[in-house]
């Protein structure tokens, strides 16, 4: 089977399986959405939709985060991974937001990349989910199942390869879906330890290359 092959066949089972599909995590507005995302660095969604309904109450927007100390944000985020960190990156962004953007998540990827606590996986993430943007984030999901269904070479080592990979691959109408199908077929099927391949309806498609990963 050639490369075009596989992602054709994947990416049409996925389209007919999953045609609407975003992320698991909740949120209000862009900020709520940005906020969720830097809180959702090694951490699991379920465990972040668990603390956001009260700071996003107290907090719904970058103003009324940007007026207060990490202290009184860590107190709402204590049970996350990182708070300490987390909370200070919050505050900034916040400060950062409303001095320079007028309280607004901006569209432009240089500009979220500047914000504190904002990588180029969560800058992805915000152009997708929130404007629509054909961009690839790259979590430790994607850059796994990637390998594994021989989607991505073996010298794709990092994120940014795996992204642009994917990038070059996948029709631009589809990759802010692409991402997700990618993030979920990874959390629920192909998982890290224990894939579950008895269950997973690509399994005739997939070579499995788990060759370093932690399945060994």
């Amino acid at each position: 089977m050639t490369k075009k092959e596989r992602y054709k066949q994947i990416l049409a089972y996925f389209e007919e399986q999953m045609p609407e599909v975003t992320t698991e995590l909740e949120f209000g507005n862009v900020f709520q959405l940005l906020v969720a995302v830097v809180l959702s660095a090694q951490c699991t969604d379920k465990r972040i939709n668990q603390v956001t309904p009260e700071l996003f109450r107290r907090f719904p927007d970058a103003r009324s985060m940007a007026e207060v100390e990490a202290d009184e944000v860590y107190k709402y985020i204590k049970s996350v991974s990182y708070p300490n960190a987390k909370a200070k990156h919050l505050v900034e962004l916040s400060r950062q937001l409303v001095e320079n953007h007028g309280g607004e998540v901006p569209m432009d990827m240089n500009l979220l990349l500047d914000l504190p606590g904002v990588g180029r996986k969560t800058a992805n993430v915000i152009q997708a989910v929130a404007f629509g943007r054909s961009t690839m984030a790259v979590d430790t999901h994607v850059f796994r199942v990637s390998h594994r269904m021989g989607l991505v070479p073996k010298t794709a080592n990092t994120p940014l390869k795996v992204e642009r990979e994917l990038m070059k691959n996948i029709p631009a109408e589809l990759i802010p879906r692409a991402h997700h199908w990618l993030l979920l077929h990874g959390r629920y099927v192909c998982t890290s330890r224990r894939p579950h391949c008895e269950k997973c309806d690509l399994a005739h498609l997939c070579p499995k290359l788990t060759e370093g990963s932690k399945l060994e």
